[in-house]
């Protein structure tokens, strides 16, 4: 690794190594902790590292366990890792997680995807907020720009690498988010925070909580924020953008075995892009800006019952509706959402969870002459689904056998079955090894089933004394099927003391009827040459890795935590036609990625935190490996009143982090920039 870095990132990370080592002597020296000068309100924080193993994660199982229980690659994203962190959005509070690619194209478009196949199309990872899926069946990726919230609001987000799909259905293949917010019981009274700084050019936010009666406690919140384009030495950015979203959250007690949660919030996203414009006569491709508009809103509702300890039942229903209009097509799509499980135990050493889903989305798109839908601009489908899974004791509090399986049938493929088996040992109480086989399928999305997109335009270098154009479309394919995973994990936990941590996972991805693409037709038409290409899965391959994360509190005051992932991917065609190109590029994804942060608590109620990343080269988006680092002071002059000043990407004026956009998206620079938040609690 230490080869491919440039001379100045060696000398970085010499600063880096001696900062680190006088953090871990400042740990040996007796300054007061902080709350020896004020007493802070209770967080995450003040857990000792064993303590935090005990978090109860809920996405693993679809029920509260501990975390050091869970027998999958999990790691949770605590409110105070968001707080000390100075992020300011979902996206980059992501990188905290190991295993996770976050590559920023531009201002407000991302690369996201865990253990591989990173893209803005990224289609092999299901994120959820609240339970709520926020995947879009056009391309069965995210929309990265609109999924946002009060980060203060936010709990806890779980991140799993590795195949989810058991329970959470297709398209949970290479990993799981689940960004959980907090009850409304622990949002009471007013929170006020509003910021600027040069990229920020200004951000604030409200919320106010309060309760109704005994048993009911709500909040309602809104959000604005304004951000300036990024740099590019190519062209003049115009990727600004600015965000108003508004929302609510419910929730209470109807009985002593009865609670709900009522929620719901609403945006409207305004952005800006540099693209790709092809046209048919000279100059064939130009570059012109972009201002799409996300307009949308959801709500849910969710009820759970209580019988004991051992058993309870969850319905869970929602709506969602998201509006996209930009220059090369406008969407809009109403989803529908019904979810119930049971959870009970049959014996002393058996735990039984089972459920049904009904999932249910109509779309409407508009297209133009560079995308639209090929056979119909409307779309209805329904996606029916049944799981299971059995959690069986073999050896209690030692060993643990788990087998589940989910059974679902779609509009495009018809059944699909993603059965999964884990093992979990726990010799003792420091020790914690896991072991799983899983399947998982990423089904079609509507625009691989049924579009209509132009890829490029061309002079044709076979005619040069009449230089013709050539016409490049992406046609869907009815025939193309889902894309197939089976996936080998292992784990390792270790919590040897109070101040020290350590968790290690490896795996080993076997894929199949990876998407491919084909020619189908090239022919002569008037005025230019026409060639058409269409969807189909001939490519097969694997992806193995792993992650390690050390986490050292060797002072109440003081936190350390290294994380390491590496992963390597080999693909290959298995049709016999040579003609076809495969569309997930070997090299899109850093083989390396590490990252080092540290939590200072100073007298006088200051903190001081650091956090430095590294990112291998990315040789299929022509762009290098850097090393970068966010700093952060925080100070709380009086209870209930913080200030924060915030340095990020501080080791480079300007940077690329992907070289190379998609969907026709001309990326630009991340730039070093400060902001200074101010945040009121009353």
């Amino acid at each position: 690794m230490l080869t491919d870095l440039k001379k100045k990132g060696l000398l970085l990370f010499g600063d880096f190594g001696v900062l680190l080592i006088i953090l871990i002597l400042l740990s040996f020296v007796a300054v007061p902790p902080l709350a020896a000068y004020t007493e802070l309100p209770p967080d995450l924080s003040e857990l000792s590292l064993e303590a935090l193993m005990d978090i109860e994660v809920t996405s693993v199982s679809k029920k509260p366990q501990r975390l050091a229980d869970s027998a999958t690659a999990i790691y949770v994203i605590t409110q105070e890792d968001i707080r000390r962190s100075g992020v300011t959005s979902i996206p980059e509070a992501l990188r905290m997680a190991p295993g996770v690619q976050v590559a920023h194209i531009d201002n407000n478009s991302w690369g996201i995807s865990v253990r591989g196949f990173n893209s803005f199309f990224a289609n092999k990872l299901l994120v959820l907020i609240d339970g709520r899926s926020v995947y879009t069946p056009l391309f069965s990726g995210v929309y990265w720009n609109v999924q946002d919230t009060m980060l203060e609001d936010i709990n806890r987000i779980e991140v799993i690498r590795g195949p989810g799909a058991t329970l959470w259905g297709a398209n949970a293949v290479n990993g799981v988010i689940n960004i959980i917010t907090k009850n409304s019981a622990d949002t009471q009274g007013y929170l006020l925070s509003a910021g600027a700084g040069d990229q920020e050019r200004g951000f604030s936010s409200l919320r106010y909580g309060d309760k109704i009666g005994k048993n009911i406690t709500y909040r309602v919140f809104a959000k604005y924020f304004d951000r300036d384009c990024q740099a590019s030495d190519t062209h003049d950015p115009a990727d600004s953008w600015h965000s108003r979203r508004g929302g609510f959250r419910m929730d209470g007690r109807l009985t002593h075995n009865d609670t709900f949660t009522f929620q719901g919030d609403i945006y409207d996203t305004d952005t800006g892009n540099t693209l790709e414009y092809y046209n048919l006569s000279p100059p064939y491709e130009y570059t012109g800006s972009d201002s799409p508009d996300m307009k949308g809103g959801n709500i849910l509702m969710r009820w759970q019952r209580s019988f004991s300890s051992i058993s309870d039942l969850e319905l869970q229903a929602y709506y969602d509706r998201t509006e996209l209009d930009e220059s090369i097509y406008k969407e809009s799509r109403d989803t529908y959402d019904l979810d119930f499980q049971h959870r009970f135990q049959p014996s002393d050493f058996q735990e039984i969870i089972w459920g049904l889903g009904y999932h249910f989305t109509r779309d409407n798109m508009d297209g133009n002459a560079y995308a639209k839908a090929n056979k119909t601009y409307h779309r209805s489908d329904d996606l029916f689904s049944a799981f299971i899974q059995d959690e069986i004791s073999l050896i209690p509090e030692k060993l643990t056998l788990i087998l589940g399986s989910k059974l679902e049938h779609n509009d495009y493929t018809g059944y699909e079955v993603q059965p999964n088996a884990r093992l979990l040992l726990r010799p003792n109480k420091d020790h914690t090894l896991w072991a799983a086989v899983s399947r998982a399928v990423r089904t079609p999305s509507r625009a691989e089933h049924d579009s209509r997109i132009t890829v490029d335009i061309k002079p044709n270098p076979a005619t040069p004394w009449y230089p013709l154009p050539t016409k490049y479309e992406l046609v869907s394919s009815t025939d193309f099927d889902s894309e197939e995973l089976t996936a080998y994990e292992l784990g390792y936990r270790y919590v040897g003391f109070d101040c020290l941590t350590f968790d290690l996972a490896v795996f080993y991805n076997d894929y199949n009827k990876l998407r491919t693409i084909r020619m189908i037709d090239l022919q002569p038409r008037t005025g230019y040459y026409y060639i058409a290409n269409t969807f189909e899965n001939n490519s097969k391959g694997s992806i193995y890795g792993g992650e390690a994360v050390i986490v050292c509190r060797p002072q109440d005051w003081l936190t350390l935590q290294a994380i390491y992932s590496y992963q390597y991917e080999t693909l290959e065609m298995t049709g016999h036609n040579t003609a076809e190109i495969l569309t997930h590029e070997i090299g899109a994804n850093p083989h390396h990625q590490a990252s080092l942060r540290s939590q200072l608590d100073l007298p006088e109620n200051i903190e001081l935190d650091f956090w430095f990343r590294y990112v291998d080269a990315l040789p299929d988006k022509n762009t290098d490996s850097y090393i970068t680092m966010d700093m952060r002071i925080g100070w709380q002059p009086v209870v209930d009143f913080n200030l924060d000043l915030v340095g990020q990407n501080l080791l480079d004026k300007e940077f690329p982090q992907c070289n190379k956009g998609t969907q026709g998206i001309v990326s630009t620079e991340v730039e070093r920039s400060f902001y200074l938040k101010a945040t009121w609690r009353f």
